[in-house]
């Protein structure tokens, strides 16, 4: 990699059915992120979301990678990637668990709430996306954001459940691997819109 190790890199990829998209953002010591190259490329091989066809998905891959590789004179090992689609879908869900040592609220009992709230039947087909947390309720005091350190009892959770096709991520992975590119992550990209566009009070509006 040409560019100083200093700053770390992370690189998004957007598989759309037009074109693909690939941008490198340097993050700083403050976790501010300025953008340092952008490579796109049209797309083939993808339709509606999905891969219809892993070979030209692939070189349409690889070539804009290769474009935002020159623009940030660095070298791509790794891709957050973008999910859309009509295969995704989205529930709400519920879980509960006893609060455990000292009746205080762990990071323990947060983690075993939140995969409580995620056992719920979805179809076989499917997976889970991404588990969205809607508001922790302890001992009937609802609108909880933060429950870690609270004393109580009874811990729940309303979450929101976002799943996906489990075959359409796996020949998206498939084909991003095929470039010689580990992926770290499957993000919904309406929930990376929101990220990036909401404050944090417009996303507890809705």
């Amino acid at each position: 990699m040409s560019k100083s190790l200093e700053n770390e890199l992370i690189v998004g990829l957007d598989i759309g059915t037009s074109k693909v998209v690939a941008i490198v953002g340097e993050v700083d010591a403050e976790g501010h992120i300025k953008v340092v190259g952008v490579g796109s490329h049209q797309s083939r091989g993808m339709k509606k979301g999905v891969v219809v066809n892993i070979e030209s998905t692939v070189a349409s891959i690889q070539r804009a990678v290769e474009e935002a590789e020159l623009v940030a004179d660095c070298q791509v090992h790794s891709v957050y990637v973008g999910i859309a689609g009509s295969h995704i879908s989205s529930m709400n869900s519920h879980g509960m668990v006893a609060i455990k040592d000292k009746r205080e609220v762990s990071e323990g009992d947060v983690e075993r709430v939140i995969d409580a709230a995620r056992a719920v039947a979805i179809p076989s087909e499917q997976k889970v996306l991404h588990i969205l947390p809607q508001e922790y309720i302890i001992d009937q005091q609802e609108g909880i954001k933060k429950p870690v350190g609270m004393s109580g009892i009874r811990l729940d959770a309303r979450v929101h459940l976002v799943t996906a096709a489990e075959s359409a991520v796996q020949n998206i992975e498939k084909c991003v691997r095929r470039c010689g590119l580990e992926v770290d992550d499957i993000i919904l990209e309406q929930l990376a819109s929101s990220y990036a566009v909401l404050t944090e009070d417009e996303k507890s509006l809705g």
